[in-house]
């Protein structure tokens, strides 16, 4: 009953706010025909009952146009927000919130490294990209329906005063957000910096430690080494969260990542193989893919988009089938630009004192002044201290800035090129020739064709770091020693890749170097727990099926868990609860179910005990800045199989962990009462796609937001990634898997998907959240090419 008060609230301040000039919102048009400029042929747009869009045109050209009219057609809002977001124009419609993210788009200059990217691709690529802009026009040259109530509510249009609502160098500046999203680690190197203030580098690697079983990347004494060069500013602290709005926290990549592997026929039942893929990204309503089938001349694909792009990302074909994790190489690193005490225009090189480069950017801000805001860069890029708060609570910025080299800004990032030919390719082989291409965020890309062959590689841009750099990119290094500079890049030839003579192939996140690589790729990999539990059960079973691959997909066990559970069982306390809490742990076999009360009771527990040790030691201030988004598991399986240690004492690690469980149990009370078997992981675990800029405004977001309780942990295959540091919510599922896949190379036609909302942008559509509870309980919809039920036909005319 209250979410339905919640709901028709919704709808009435809604209906309040565009009273003046909405009177009803009606969905596109979906059937019959329209006539459309640009169109080379007629098209037609099916779709079917598993809300697939079936786009069969005449040419490349065609099919390009008629899905980006189809995006615009169900993520008009989508695309206009993420248009703004990486021009850096939120702030003219959200205010002056979105400052912080507005100046940091300005000063990466994406909008600008994307023209230069634009220039540099082929001319197929660049008329596809056009043709799909053209698609995307063309829906609002000929719309029917009103727009999204959240145009209304903020006062605009597609594409701004410009009336453009897309072009084709947005889709290159969208690449370039998708590599800020996935592949980076400036904000760990900027959060071992802050934290070298006030820890030796050996509690600092304990802190945020190397890959299991490697010791540290950098033997330099990185604390000594700051505190020297008198970087630190000396009368505050950190203060500012490293999240910003919008981006949350940009150049971090812990808990961003996927799974996907790949079983050959050997250990099939049908004896072709079996290829799975789920993507973990932040979920948000509406989801971040859009599913369709493209059928041309030249093209029959079918798969995940992302509005935005006129390809389809990951997928199949008719002959083969492909899905991506993120690789995670060390491709940003900061560097200490040292500023010319006599004339602070200048900054320190190898070669002497250099001015920095500068422009000057006017950010629109609604209901106040223009913003004039100037961008500096130097030799490496972009000085991103000028755009961080707390970069500047951390460092003398009359002495010292940071700035940025990131591989995806680079002029010959040509990953697009890719994005058009993989969906050809005939066989594994071809594939592999089609992903040379890409450039960032690199991928780790599985890959299997109906000949049976399946094969791994990496795919993307690594740089060379010469055996001169002793700080390796996991801190920032001195931006006027040449040591410090990238050596060139490492081949595709020689990048890491597979075979598959093991019978799979799986990547979840983890080190992909072979023991003997030449290369050195960065140290910030995910931690192992994910590929470990993946490949005991590709172990443990000799013959697999669709099945088999679901259940994986869905396997909520986390070994995490499993590694810190003996020390809470074994946890003594005097709280009136204590023994009916620790009762619920009974049995528990490390299986993070919704509808079981272990798991939340170990949860808050880890997170309470993470907040006795790491706080008191970091500083309050530098841990709430940082605390979330890192949730420091590693350390607390290292520290808590010790009696005494630093992090522990003064107490001893037992007196920590019985504090941590008192104060767990007290928590849990408040949100879910004094009885501990009515207690449920998934009344917390909520997974929460949040909806942009509506997801955390009061009222508003009960409409936009969709929730849905959820299994799994940051560790679990089926993730469950929570940020700890968020107030709204704090254990809610964040970022999961945006969509699951799994393709039969038996019969392509048995492949199944399914997504955490909806296909859906338009909240009042049905297709908004239709998905939700089918994600949560593990179920799949049909990915047919083939589609017997056609729902809407829809034929577009030259």
């Amino acid at each position: 009953m209250r979410k339905v008060l919640w709901f028709f609230a919704s709808l009435l301040l809604l209906l309040a706010i565009v009273s003046g000039g909405w009177i009803f919102y009606t969905l596109p048009k979906y059937d019959g025909s329209l006539t459309l400029q640009g169109l080379k042929k007629p098209v037609q747009v099916a779709r079917d009952s598993a809300d697939l869009v079936h786009i069969k045109a005449e040419s490349l050209h065609d099919a390009a146009f008629a899905l980006g009219f189809s995006h615009a057609q169900d993520r008009s809002w989508q695309l206009e927000f993420n248009r703004r977001l990486m021009r850096g124009e939120l702030s003219e419609i959200l205010g002056e919130a979105t400052l912080p993210t507005d100046k940091l788009m300005r000063t990466l200059g994406v909008r600008q490294a994307a023209q230069k990217q634009w220039e540099n691709l082929p001319l197929d690529v660049r008329e596809m990209l056009q043709a799909y802009s053209d698609g995307i026009q063309a829906f609002h040259a000929n719309r029917s329906a009103g727009l999204p109530p959240e145009f209304l509510i903020l006062g605009t249009k597609p594409g701004g005063n410009s009336g453009v609502a897309w072009d084709p160098v947005d889709s290159v500046g969208w690449t370039i957000m998708m590599a800020l999203d996935l592949g980076g680690n400036w904000g760990n190197e900027f959060a071992r910096l802050a934290a070298a203030r006030v820890l030796s580098t050996e509690q600092l690697w304990q802190l945020y430690p190397p890959y299991k079983g490697e010791p540290p990347a950098s033997s330099v004494d990185l604390s000594s080494l700051y505190r020297e060069l008198k970087v630190y500013k000396q009368d505050t602290a950190l203060k500012t969260s490293l999240n910003i709005p919008v981006l949350g926290e940009p150049g971090f990549n812990e808990g961003r990542g996927s799974n996907n592997w790949v079983v050959a026929g050997s250990r099939t039942q049908s004896g072709k193989p079996l290829l799975a893929n789920d993507p973990h990204l932040a979920l948000s309503a509406p989801a971040i893919w859009y599913f369709a089938h493209l059928q041309s001349p030249e093209l029959n694909v079918i798969g995940a988009t992302l509005p935005g792009l006129p390809f389809v990302i990951l997928g199949h074909n008719t002959r083969v089938a492909w899905g991506f994790t993120n690789t995670g190489p060390d491709v940003q690193d900061l560097y200490l630009e040292k500023i010319d005490p006599d004339d602070a225009r200048r900054y320190k090189t190898p070669t002497g004192w250099e001015n920095f480069q500068t422009r000057v950017e006017s950010i629109a801000v609604k209901g106040k002044a223009t913003v004039q805001y100037t961008v500096r860069s130097t030799r490496h890029g972009p000085v991103i201290s000028d755009a961080q708060t707390s970069h500047g609570e951390v460092l003398d910025l009359s002495r010292f800035v940071l700035a940025l080299r990131w591989t995806a800004l680079d002029a010959d990032n040509r990953s697009l090129i890719s994005g058009l030919h993989a969906p050809q390719a005939r066989n594994v082989q071809e594939l592999l020739k089609a992903y040379a291409d890409n450039h960032s965020p690199m991928q780790n890309i599985v890959m299997a064709d109906v000949d049976g062959k399946i094969a791994y590689k990496a795919a993307g841009r690594a740089p060379l770091r010469s055996a001169e750099n002793d700080i390796r990119g996991v801190a920032p290094a001195l931006g006027w020693e040449a040591r410090y500079d990238w050596a060139g890049w490492i081949p595709y030839v020689q990048t890491p890749e597979d075979d598959g003579k093991k019978g799979w192939i799986a990547t979840a996140n983890q080190r992909i170097t072979p023991p003997a690589y030449p290369y050195f790729m960065g140290q910030d990999w995910a931690t192992p727990h994910r590929y470990e539990r993946i490949e005991q059960i590709l172990n443990g079973k000799q013959a697999h099926d669709m099945a088999s691959m679901q259940a994986l997909q869905n396997d909520v066990v986390s070994l995490s868990t499993l590694e810190l559970l003996p020390v809470l069982k074994a946890t003594p306390s005097s709280h009136p609860l204590a023994l009916a809490t620790l009762k619920e742990l009974e049995g528990f076999d490390g299986a993070m179910r919704a509808d079981a009360a272990a798991p939340l009771i170990f949860t808050v527990w880890a997170d309470e005990l993470t907040r006795g040790l790491v706080e008191p030691k970091l500083g309050s201030s530098t841990f709430k800045a940082q605390y979330g988004k890192r949730n420091f598991r590693v350390l607390l399986e290292q520290v808590m199989k010790q009696p005494q240690n630093w992090w522990c004492a003064p107490q001893s690690c037992a007196q920590q962990s019985t504090a941590a469980l008192d104060r767990a149990i007290d928590r849990i009370v408040k949100l879910q009462g004094k009885d501990p078997r009515q207690w449920r992981w998934g009344r917390e675990h909520l997974a929460l796609s949040l909806h942009r800029p509506f997801g955390q405004v009061p009222v508003l977001n009960q409409l936009f937001n969709v929730k849905v309780e959820s299994d799994g942990d940051p560790f679990t295959v089926n993730v469950g990634q929570y940020w700890l540091g968020e107030q709204y919510l704090p254990f809610a599922n964040r970022h999961s898997a945006s969509m699951r896949a799994i393709y039969d190379l038996d019969n392509l036609e048995n492949s199944v998907f399914i997504y955490q909302t909806g296909q859906s942008g338009l909240v009042w559509d049905t297709d908004y959240r239709d998905m939700r509870q089918a994600w949560s309980r593990g179920q799949y919809r049909s990915l047919k090419m083939d589609h017997p039920h056609t729902l809407h036909l829809l034929k577009l005319l030259p």
